[in-house]
């Protein structure tokens, strides 16, 4: 069975829409937290959705743990989600008229057996400058409330354009690089377990 180690709502959508079957876990708020400024994006979320995966993992028997991070990064800086309006406003100035980056980390961690599999994935986009006008109006909305960047491409923003890579990676989990994953652990697992008969 497939756990996905996650409160994101938008990753649930997505494994649904795309016919997996699977349960939900959150990992507790300590596993998602934890950023050294030492890290490159690509360390960053896989870190995080290493962690993720442990919390979840430590918890079951047996299962498929799946913990995926995302994280937005422009002009050198690593975009996590906006704490307040005010974050999501400096963000959002940040990111208008600059090609910029999304990462995300998957971790899929199988139990009992405890071995892992990890890969991340980029997309680049670019995001048209706005009025002050409908920045305002967008920061009214609060769809920026809980997005890497403080945006969210599902959301329909005609300002905002994919340029290269996934657009399910920008929503928060990229589908083409899971399922790769998917269907490399559990070939590589069946391998495993056939020499050990």
């Amino acid at each position: 069975m497939l756990i996905l180690a996650s409160q994101s709502p938008r990753r649930r959508e997505l494994l649904t829409h795309a016919g997996y079957e699977f349960n939900v876990i959150a990992p507790h708020e300590s596993a998602e937290c934890g950023m050294c400024s030492r890290e490159t994006p690509p360390e960053l979320v896989c870190r995080l959705a290493y962690q993720k995966a442990r919390d979840v993992a430590l918890q079951q028997a047996s299962g498929w743990i799946l913990g995926c991070d995302t994280v937005a990064e422009c002009c050198g800086q690593i975009l996590g989600k906006p704490t307040d309006r005010e974050h999501a406003r400096q963000m959002l100035q940040l990111l208008q008229g600059h090609q910029h980056r999304v990462f995300s980390g998957l971790c899929l961690w199988h139990r009992p057996s405890n071995r892992m599999w990890g890969d991340v994935d980029v997309s680049e986009l670019t995001m048209d400058r706005q009025s002050d006008s409908e920045l305002e109006r967008y920061l009214d909305s609060e769809q920026w409330q809980g997005k890497a960047g403080a945006f969210g491409y599902q959301d329909g923003l005609d300002w905002v354009h994919l340029v290269s890579g996934s657009e399910s990676n920008v929503v928060g989990l990229p589908l083409e690089k899971f399922a790769r994953l998917w269907q490399k652990a559990q070939t590589e697992l069946a391998q495993q377990q056939a020499q050990q008969q």
